[in-house]
C-alpha cells in the first residue's frame, strides 16, 4: 500500500489514489486483477519518491502522476490487448524512450504474458525500471540502458509515448520490429503532418482515438508496420 503523499501542502492518501485509479478503471471497462492495481499504486509510490532525486518527469504532484500518467497509458491497454490476441506466441514488446517506464511498467502489469523491455539512453531511468520490476515481482519487465539504435533483438509491438515524431521513431527503431510487428506510437492530437512525413517503407493502417477518464485532452494511438 502506498503512504501518503503531499500535494500543495495538502495531504493526498493512499486511499483517494485507490479510489481515483479505480474509478478510471471503471470508466475505461478494464478489468484488472486486485493484484494488477496494488501494483500500479505502489508503481505511483515508487515514481513519487524517485522522481525527488532523479527527475523521472516534470509532474511532481501524485494526482496529476496518475492521471497524466498511469490513466494515459492505461487508456491504451485495451487496444494493445486487442492486438495481442492476433499474435502467436509470448508476445514481446519494446517500449522506446520509456523513461520511468510509461507506457511499459503499465502493460507488464495489465498483461502478465507479455514480456516488456523498457529501453532509455538515460541510465538512471532504466536502472528504476529495473527497480520497479525488483519491488514488484514483475518477472516480465526488464529495463535496458542504450539507445534504440544499439538495440538487435526483434519484437512483436514497439511503443512509445512522448516519444520524437512518427518519422524519427520509426527510423531509430526500425531493425526492432518483426517481420509481422508493429509500431503503437501514442500522441496527443491526431498527428496529421507527423504522419505525411513518414517514408514510403512506412504505413499507417489506423489511428484510434483514446479517452482518458479525468483529463481533458486529446489522445490518440498510430498504429504502423513496415510496407512489404
Amino acid at each position: 500500500m502506498t503512504s501518503p503523499v503531499s500535494r500543495n501542502g495538502a495531504v493526498v492518501s493512499a486511499s483517494q489514489l485507490d479510489a481515483r485509479l479505480r474509478a478510471g478503471l471503471d470508466a475505461m471497462g478494464l478489468s484488472l486483477e486486485e493484484e494488477g492495481v496494488e501494483r500500479l499504486l505502489a508503481y505511483l509510490d515508487l515514481m513519487g519518491k524517485w522522481n525527488r532525486v532523479y527527475n523521472l518527469t516534470a509532474v511532481r504532484d501524485p494526482l496529476e502522476m496518475l492521471t497524466h500518467h498511469v490513466l494515459d497509458s492505461l487508456s491504451a491497454v485495451q487496444p494493445l490487448r486487442r492486438h495481442l490476441g492476433q499474435t502467436q506466441g509470448q508476445p514481446q514488446l519494446l517500449d522506446v524512450g520509456s523513461g520511468g517506464g510509461l507506457p511499459g511498467v503499465v502493460f507488464a502489469v495489465c498483461q502478465p504474458d507479455l514480456r516488456v523491455d523498457c529501453v532509455d539512453a538515460v541510465g538512471k531511468k532504466a536502472a528504476f525500471v529495473q527497480q520497479v520490476a525488483s519491488a514488484l515481482q514483475l518477472r516480465n519487465l526488464r529495463g535496458l540502458h542504450a539507445r534504440v539504435e544499439q538495440v538487435r533483438e526483434v519484437y512483436d509491438v514497439v511503443s512509445s509515448r512522448a516519444f520524437a515524431s512518427l518519422a524519427d521513431f520509426t527510423a531509430w527503431s526500425q531493425q526492432t520490429v518483426a517481420p509481422q510487428g508493429v509500431w503503437l506510437a501514442m500522441k496527443g492530437r491526431r498527428p496529421d503532418e507527423e504522419m505525411a512525413a513518414l517514408p514510403s517503407t512506412v504505413e499507417v493502417f489506423h489511428v484510434e482515438p483514446l479517452q482518458v477518464p479525468q483529463l481533458d485532452a486529446e489522445r490518440c494511438i498510430v498504429w504502423m508496420r513496415k510496407k512489404s
